[in-house]
C-alpha cells in the first residue's frame, strides 16, 4: 500500500479510538492518511491526536470558510485512492444509504466516485436490526465494501456480532483492496490454530486448552502483510480473519491431513494446541452405572504435525512451532525446537493464565538464542512475528 492515499472518516462510536491505531499502522506502510473527524467521533478522540499520528490537518466541518471557499469537500472527496469509514456507526451508514449530506462526512460520501469501504461497529441489537440490515444491503449494492464486524464482548456488556474488527483484519482488507500489496505479497503461509478434539464417545472428548486467539491474530496479520494464508482451525468460536482461507477440522488426524493438503507453502506457523493422544471412540455414550468404575481408555499417540511438516519433502522454507510450558521455559522450548526440527519456536509459560486472554508473554527461540518479547497483546505479538517472518523470507 506504499504511496497510496486513504481518506479516513472516523465515526462517533466507542471504537473510534482504534482509528488511531489504524493510522499508525497505515503510516508505517507508507500510506498517506487524510483524516475527517465527525462530530460524534470528536467525543471519543481529539483532532490533535488524530492529526499528530496522520501528520495531516484534520477536517471536521462542512462550514470551514477557508476550505470551502474553493469547494474543498469536492476536492477532498476525490483526492484519495479509497475512502474508509471506521468505525461506521448505524447512524452514519443509515445517512449514507439514504443519500443525506448534512455534514462533512456524508457530503464526502455523496460527492465522490472514489471506492468506499466501511468497517461497522455497534451494539449487537443495532447490527441485527432490520433497518441496519437493509442499509448494509443498500450500501453493498452500490459497491461499498463492508468489512464484517467481529463477534465478542462489547463495551455495553453484551456479546455478539458488532465489534470493530481488530486492526490487522482491517489492514488485510485494505491489502486485498489494493491488490494484496505488502511485505509478504506472493507468499503462501500455512497457519494452524485452536485445539483438536479427540472423541471418547458422542458427547466427550480429549483436548488441550486453547482459545485460538493467538493463531487467528497471526493469520490476520499475515494476510494484512499481503500473504495468501491457509488457516487450519480446530474447534473455536472465532470469526475468520479478513483475507484468510479457513479449513475447519476437529481431530489431530484431520488437522495433519489438512496441513498436508495445503502444501507447498513458504512458511508454516504451527500455533495449534494438538491433543497428544486419542482413543477409540465408542459408538454410544459411556453410561455411569452403580458399582461400576470408569471405563478403561486405551490411548494412542496422535500424529506429530510440527515434526512432520519440518521433515516433509515439500518443507516450507521457514517452520515455526509453538510451545506451551509450565516452568523451565527456555530449556524445555529450546529442546523441543531441536527435537521437532523447527527453525523457530515461540514459547510461553501457560501457568501465567494466558488461555482465552487477549494478552500473552512469549519468547522467540531460534538457533541464535532467544528474545523475550515481554507481556503484550496477542495482536501486537502477531504483528511482531509477521515482521520477523517477512524479514526472514
Amino acid at each position: 500500500m506504499n504511496g497510496r492515499t486513504i481518506l479516513l472518516i472516523v465515526g462517533g462510536g466507542i471504537a473510534a479510538y482504534k482509528a488511531l491505531e489504524l493510522v499508525r499502522a497505515l503510516r508505517r506502510e507508507g500510506v498517506r492518511v487524510l483524516p475527517v473527524l465527525t462530530e460524534g467521533g470528536a467525543h471519543f478522540i481529539t483532532p490533535l491526536s488524530l492529526s499528530a499520528l496522520a501528520e495531516e490537518t484534520v477536517r471536521t466541518s462542512l462550514w470551514d470558510l477557508e476550505d470551502e471557499a474553493t469547494m474543498g469537500h469536492i476536492a477532498l472527496s476525490r483526492a484519495a485512492d479509497l475512502i474508509l469509514v471506521l468505525p461506521a456507526t448505524a447512524d452514519l451508514m443509515a445517512r449514507a444509504a439514504t443519500g443525506q449530506a448534512g455534514d462533512l462526512a456524508t457530503t464526502l460520501l455523496l460527492a465522490t466516485d472514489t471506492p468506499v469501504m466501511m468497517a461497522p461497529a455497534m451494539n449487537v441489537r443495532m447490527w441485527q436490526h432490520p433497518a441496519t440490515v437493509a442499509n448494509v444491503a443498500t450500501l453493498k449494492a452500490r459497491g461499498v465494501e463492508i468489512i464484517p464486524p467481529d463477534t465478542g464482548p462489547m463495551a455495553c456488556g453484551e456479546t455478539g456480532p458488532g465489534r470493530l474488527p481488530e486492526i490487522p483484519a482491517v489492514m488485510a482488507a485494505l491489502a486485498r483492496h489494493f491488490g494484496r500489496a505488502g511485505a509478504l505479497a506472493g507468499k503462501h503461509v500455512l497457519v494452524t490454530a485452536g485445539p483438536t478434539h479427540e472423541p471418547i464417545d458422542p458427547v466427550r472428548y480429549i483436548a488441550n486448552r486453547s482459545s485460538g486467539k493467538q493463531g487467528f491474530a497471526i493469520a490476520g496479520a499475515l494476510a494484512a502483510a499481503g500473504a495468501r494464508v491457509s488457516l487450519v482451525a480446530g474447534p473455536v468460536s472465532l470469526a475468520t480473519p479478513a483475507g484468510v482461507t479457513r479449513i475447519d477440522v476437529e481431530t489431530a488426524r484431520e488437522m495433519a491431513a489438512a496441513c498436508e493438503a495445503a502444501l507447498p507453502a513458504d512458511a508454516a506457523v504451527m500455533v495449534a494446541a494438538v491433543a497428544d493422544w486419542r482413543t477409540e471412540a465408542a459408538a454410544a455414550k459411556h453410561k455411569k452405572a452403580p458399582g461400576e468404575g470408569p471405563p478403561a481408555l486405551t490411548l494412542t499417540e496422535n500424529p506429530d504435525i510440527l515434526a512432520s511438516i519440518a521433515a516433509h519433502a515439500r518443507r516450507p522454507r521457514l517452520v515455526i512451532g509453538f510451545a506451551a510450558e509450565t516452568g523451565d521455559l527456555i530449556a524445555k522450548a529450546s529442546a523441543k525446537r531441536l527435537r521437532k526440527g523447527a527453525d523457530w519456536l515461540v514459547a510461553n509459560d501457560v501457568s501465567e493464565g494466558v488461555f482465552g486472554a487477549d494478552e500473552n508473554h512469549v519468547h522467540l527461540i531460534t538457533a541464535h538464542g532467544h528474545q523475550d518479547w515481554g507481556p503484550a497483546s496477542k495482536a501486537s505479538i502477531a504483528a511482531r512475528l509477521v515482521q520477523e517472518i517477512a524479514d526472514a523470507l
